[in-house]
Protein backbone atom coordinates (compact mmCIF):
# COMPACT_ATOMS: atom_id res chain seq x y z
CA UNK A 1 0.00 0.00 0.00
CA UNK A 2 1.50 2.88 -0.96
CA UNK A 3 2.32 6.11 1.71
CA UNK A 4 -0.28 8.56 0.60
CA UNK A 5 -3.28 5.85 0.41
CA UNK A 6 -2.37 5.13 3.79
CA UNK A 7 -2.76 9.47 4.86
CA UNK A 8 -5.69 9.20 3.71
CA UNK A 9 -7.04 6.66 4.79
CA UNK A 10 -6.50 7.54 7.86
CA UNK A 11 -7.60 10.99 7.56
CA UNK A 12 -11.04 9.81 6.16
CA UNK A 13 -11.09 7.94 9.73
CA UNK A 14 -10.43 10.33 11.69
CA UNK A 15 -13.08 12.73 9.87
CA UNK A 16 -15.87 10.26 10.41
CA UNK A 17 -14.49 9.61 13.91
CA UNK A 18 -14.97 13.61 15.12
CA UNK A 19 -18.13 13.56 13.31
CA UNK A 20 -19.59 10.24 14.09
CA UNK A 21 -18.77 10.93 17.84
CA UNK A 22 -20.73 14.44 17.98
CA UNK A 23 -23.47 13.03 15.94
CA UNK A 24 -23.79 9.98 18.36
CA UNK A 25 -24.20 12.41 21.80
CA UNK A 26 -26.50 14.25 19.77
CA UNK A 27 -28.46 11.27 19.54
CA UNK A 28 -28.45 10.79 22.99
CA UNK A 29 -29.32 14.14 23.93
CA UNK A 30 -32.64 13.95 24.84
CA UNK A 31 -31.63 10.90 26.92
CA UNK A 32 -28.89 12.75 29.10
CA UNK A 33 -31.12 15.85 29.79
CA UNK A 34 -33.35 13.88 31.46
CA UNK A 35 -30.88 12.93 33.23
CA UNK A 36 -29.79 16.49 34.35
CA UNK A 37 -27.21 16.65 32.15
CA UNK A 38 -25.26 20.05 32.11
CA UNK A 39 -24.82 21.75 29.37
CA UNK A 40 -21.53 23.67 29.24
CA UNK A 41 -20.48 26.34 26.04
CA UNK A 42 -16.86 26.56 26.42
CA UNK A 43 -16.62 29.59 23.79
CA UNK A 44 -15.54 33.11 25.21
CA UNK A 45 -17.73 34.94 26.65
CA UNK A 46 -18.23 37.04 23.62
CA UNK A 47 -18.69 34.66 21.39
CA UNK A 48 -21.15 33.21 23.93
CA UNK A 49 -22.67 36.51 24.01
CA UNK A 50 -23.18 36.25 20.48
CA UNK A 51 -25.50 33.09 20.19
CA UNK A 52 -25.85 30.49 22.71
CA UNK A 53 -28.27 27.31 23.39
CA UNK A 54 -30.88 27.68 25.63
CA UNK A 55 -30.03 26.42 29.57
CA UNK A 56 -26.06 26.18 28.92
CA UNK A 57 -23.64 27.63 30.80
CA UNK A 58 -20.45 29.92 29.67
CA UNK A 59 -17.58 28.49 31.12
CA UNK A 60 -14.75 29.22 28.42
CA UNK A 61 -11.89 26.87 27.82
CA UNK A 62 -9.38 28.59 29.88
CA UNK A 63 -11.20 28.89 32.85
CA UNK A 64 -12.58 24.97 33.20
CA UNK A 65 -10.36 23.64 35.63
CA UNK A 66 -11.10 26.78 38.10
CA UNK A 67 -14.48 26.67 37.41
CA UNK A 68 -14.52 23.07 37.60
CA UNK A 69 -16.46 23.04 40.74
CA UNK A 70 -19.22 25.28 40.08
CA UNK A 71 -19.99 21.68 38.08
CA UNK A 72 -21.46 18.55 39.68
CA UNK A 73 -18.90 15.89 38.77
CA UNK A 74 -21.92 13.34 39.17
CA UNK A 75 -24.45 14.40 36.33
CA UNK A 76 -23.84 14.17 32.55
CA UNK A 77 -21.35 17.13 31.73
CA UNK A 78 -21.88 18.05 27.78
CA UNK A 79 -19.35 20.40 26.63
CA UNK A 80 -19.67 22.20 23.22
CA UNK A 81 -18.02 25.14 21.35
CA UNK A 82 -17.56 26.56 17.68
CA UNK A 83 -16.39 23.57 16.38
CA UNK A 84 -15.83 20.57 18.81
CA UNK A 85 -11.84 21.18 19.44
CA UNK A 86 -11.99 23.18 22.92
CA UNK A 87 -14.70 21.22 23.84
CA UNK A 88 -12.70 18.03 22.88
CA UNK A 89 -9.64 19.72 25.26
CA UNK A 90 -12.40 20.37 27.68
CA UNK A 91 -13.78 17.21 28.11
CA UNK A 92 -10.10 16.03 28.97
CA UNK A 93 -9.69 18.35 31.02
CA UNK A 94 -12.91 17.63 33.05
CA UNK A 95 -12.02 14.14 32.95
CA UNK A 96 -8.48 13.88 34.56
CA UNK A 97 -10.52 16.32 36.88
CA UNK A 98 -12.44 13.30 37.97
CA UNK A 99 -15.78 14.05 36.09
CA UNK A 100 -16.34 10.46 34.65
CA UNK A 101 -19.40 11.10 32.31
CA UNK A 102 -17.99 14.31 30.30
CA UNK A 103 -19.04 14.04 26.19
CA UNK A 104 -18.40 16.29 23.44
CA UNK A 105 -20.97 17.10 21.71
CA UNK A 106 -18.79 19.48 18.81
CA UNK A 107 -20.24 22.46 17.30
CA UNK A 108 -23.21 24.63 19.85
CA UNK A 109 -25.05 25.29 16.62
CA UNK A 110 -25.96 21.31 16.13
CA UNK A 111 -27.44 21.81 19.36
CA UNK A 112 -29.69 24.32 19.20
Amino acid sequence: MRIDYLILLIAIAYIVWRFGSAWMVRRRLPELMKEGAQLVDVRSAAEFAGGNVAGSVNIPLDEITLRATELDPQKWVVVFCASGTRSALARRKLKGLGFGKVVNAGSWRSLR
